[in-house]
C-alpha cells in the first residue's frame, strides 16, 4: 500500500526547532514516541510520553553517548521489508518492533567548524548513529519516511504518509548525509591534513532556486548555495525589489561585489559592470560624487548595467542611478528614502548583502571543461609595498602612485587582456578581453576620447593617467600606445623577454614605470 499509517515514531535531533510540536500532533493520533537523551527530555519537559531508545534496545547509552541508536532493534525496525515474510519472521522472533518515522538530524559538524573549535570538538561532532538511521530509514522509504529538516514536519504531522512523500523524503535525506559526509571529508583534507588538493574533492551546493533560463533563453539554469554556514555575498543577499533575478544578473552583480570589495575599507567608492566587466569605477568624497564619475567613464556601457556600492546607499546616489535604465544595484544596506526613490523603478533589483566579503578570503574556484573540472585557489593577491618596483629613471609621484594602485585593482577583475587607466581615483579608460594587449591599450584610449566628448571635456582623462596592465606587455608597442593616450604613469608584472625594450620605451617617454612580479590574469 501507498499510505502507511505512522505508530511509531523515533526523534533524534540536535535542532530542536518545532520537534516539541510535531512530537505532540504525532501523540494526539496515538503514535508511540521513541527517543534519545536531550530529545527525550525536551519531549518530558514538554509534558509528553516518551519510551527511551535504551529500552528499546536494552543496551543503555554508552561511552558518552557515542553508542545508543546503532542495534539491531533499532535498524532492524528500520530496514525490515513489512511484505516479506522472512523478515517478519525476524522481527517475531526477536521482538523487534516496526519503527514508521524517522526524525533525525545531525550533530552540528560545519557549525562547530566554523566557529573555529578544537580538533577534539569537530571529532565529537561527527555523528555516527544519525546518519546510520538516516539511511536505514531511507533506504526502506517504501515502509519509512524519514525527516531530516524541520521544513518537513508538517509533512508527517498528519500521522500517515504517502509513497509518493516518503521518496521526496528519501531522496532529500541521502542528500544531507552525502553533504554531511563531503563537509566532513572536505575538513579532513584541507583544514586537518592540509592537502590543498585531496585525492577526491567533495563539491557540494545546496537549495536550488530555478531561474528563468540560462546565458541564453535556451538554456535551463539554477542557483545553489554552498553547504555550510553562509557568508556574505550575491546569493545569501536580501533583495528589496525588482523582478526575479537571471542567471545573467546574478553572474554580472557578483563581479562588481568582487571589485567593490576591494575597495572595502577604501572611501565611498561605485562600481559599474556591463557582462561581467567593470566599464567605470570611481572613488570619491561621497557616493553620489563616486557614481557620477564611474558614469562618466563609458555613459553608453553603463546604460543596462550592474553597480555595487561599499558603503550604504543613500537617497542622493539613488536619485542619480534612477537617470538611467539600471539592472541590479548591490549595496550594503540602504537608507528609507533611497528605498523609496527605488521603488518607483519596479525593475530595478536592489540586493543588500549586509556586508562585504573579504578580499583576501581563501576558497577555491571551480570550472567545468570536457572530461573534468579545473579547480584553483581564489586570486586573493594583495599588492604590497614590498612587492613594487620602480624599473625606470624617473621615480612615480604621490599621484601617479595612488593611480597605479587603483587602476592595478581594477585590472584584476577586467577581463584579459586588460588594460585599464586611471586618473584622480577614477577609471579613465577600460580595455577588456581582446587577443592582444596593444589593442586592449587602444580600445581604452579610444573610450576615454569618447567619454571627454559626450562630457564636453577639454581633453580625455587619459591625459597625465596612469595606466596598469594585468600581464607583461610582450612588446614595447602597447606601452607606446598608452603614452600616445596621455598616460604618464605604468604599473604591471614585468617578466617579458623584451622587458629591458619596454623599459628603455618608457625612459624615453619619461614616464615612471612600477613592476609588481604578480599577474591577474581572468579568462
Amino acid at each position: 500500500m501507498t499510505t502507511i499509517p505512522i505508530k511509531r515514531a523515533l526523534l533524534s535531533v540536535s535542532d530542536k526547532t518545532g520537534v516539541v510540536d510535531l512530537a505532540r500532533a504525532l501523540a494526539e493520533r496515538g503514535v508511540e514516541l521513541v527517543s534519545t537523551g536531550g530529545t527525550a527530555k525536551a519531549l518530558r519537559d514538554a509534558g509528553l510520553t516518551v519510551r527511551d531508545v535504551s529500552d528499546v534496545t536494552g543496551f543503555p547509552e554508552m561511552m558518552d553517548g557515542r553508542v545508543k541508536t546503532l542495534h539491531p532493534m533499532i535498524h532492524g525496525g528500520l530496514l525490515a521489508v513489512r511484505d516479506d515474510a522472512a523478515h517478519l519472521a525476524a522481527m517475531a522472533e526477536h521482538e523487534i518492533g516496526a519503527i514508521d518515522l524517522v526524525v533525525v538530524n545531525l550533530y552540528p559538524f560545519a557549525q562547530t567548524v566554523a566557529k573555529g573549535a578544537g580538533r577534539d570538538e569537530v571529532i565529537e561532532n561527527i555523528d555516527i548513529g544519525g546518519p546510520s538511521m538516516v539511511r536505514s530509514a531511507a533506504k526502506n522509504h517504501a515502509y519509512v519516511a524519514i525527516v531530516t529538516d524541520p521544513a518537513d514536519y508538517e509533512i508527517v504531522a498528519s500521522g500517515e504518509t504517502n509513497l509518493e512523500e516518503r521518496k521526496r523524503l528519501a531522496a532529500k535525506a541521502f542528500a544531507a548525509t552525502a553533504t554531511y559526509d563531503a563537509m566532513i571529508a572536505s575538513w579532513f583534507g584541507l583544514a586537518d591534513q592540509g592537502q590543498q588538493f585531496p585525492a577526491t574533492l567533495p563539491f557540494v551546493l545546496q537549495h536550488p532556486t530555478v531561474l528563468r533560463y540560462g546565458e541564453n533563453p535556451h538554456q535551463q539554469a539554477a542557483f545553489y548555495n554552498h553547504a555550510g554556514p553562509a557568508t556574505p555575498g550575491i546569493g545569501q543577499a536580501r533583495q528589496v525589489q525588482g523582478k526575479e533575478l537571471s542567471y545573467n544578473n546574478l553572474n554580472d552583480a557578483d563581479a562588481a561585489l568582487e571589485l567593490v570589495t576591494e575597495f572595502r575599507e577604501a572611501g565611498p567608492t561605485c562600481v559599474i559592470v556591463k557582462h561581467a566587466n567593470p566599464c567605470g569605477v570611481a572613488s570619491g568624497a561621497s557616493l553620489a560624487e563616486a557614481y557620477e564619475a564611474a558614469f562618466a567613464c563609458d555613459t553608453v556601457s553603463a546604460f543596462g548595467g550592474i553597480i555595487a556600492l561599499n558603503r550604504t546607499l543613500d537617497a542622493a546616489t539613488a536619485k542619480a542611478i534612477t537617470g538611467i535604465f539600471t539592472e541590479v544595484v548591490v549595496a550594503p544596506d540602504a537608507d528609507a528614502e533611497a528605498i523609496a526613490l527605488f521603488a518607483a523603478k519596479k525593475n530595478l533589483r536592489l540586493l543588500l548583502t549586509g556586508a562585504l566579503p573579504d578580499p583576501a578570503r581563501g576558497g577555491m574556484t571551480a570550472k567545468s571543461i570536457a572530461g573534468g573540472w579545473l579547480v584553483q585557489s581564489r586570486d586573493n593577491g594583495v599588492l604590497t609595498d614590498e612587492m613594487l618596483k620602480v624599473v625606470t629613471k624617473r621615480q612615480p609621484t604621490p599621484q601617479e602612485l595612488a593611480d597605479c594602485r587603483f587602476a592595478w585593482t581594477v585590472a584584476k577583475h577586467v577581463k584579459s587582456n586588460a588594460i585599464v587607466y586611471a586618473k584622480d581615483g577614477s577609471t579613465a579608460g577600460v580595455g577588456a578581453g581582446q587577443m592582444n594587449r596593444l589593442e586592449s591599450a587602444r580600445i581604452a584610449a579610444w573610450k576615454a576620447k569618447d567619454a571627454a566628448e559626450k562630457a564636453g571635456w577639454a581633453a580625455p582623462r587619459t591625459i597625465g593617467s596612469a595606466v596598469a596592465s594585468d600581464a607583461f606587455f610582450p612588446f614595447a608597442d602597447g606601452l607606446l600606445a598608452a603614452v600616445e593616450a596621455g598616460a604618464t604613469a605604468v604599473i604591471q608584472p614585468g617578466g617579458s623577454i623584451r622587458d629591458a625594450e619596454v623599459i628603455a620605451a618608457a625612459d624615453e617617454a619619461g614616464l615612471a614605470m612600477i613592476f609588481t612580479g604578480m599577474r591577474h590574469f581572468r579568462h
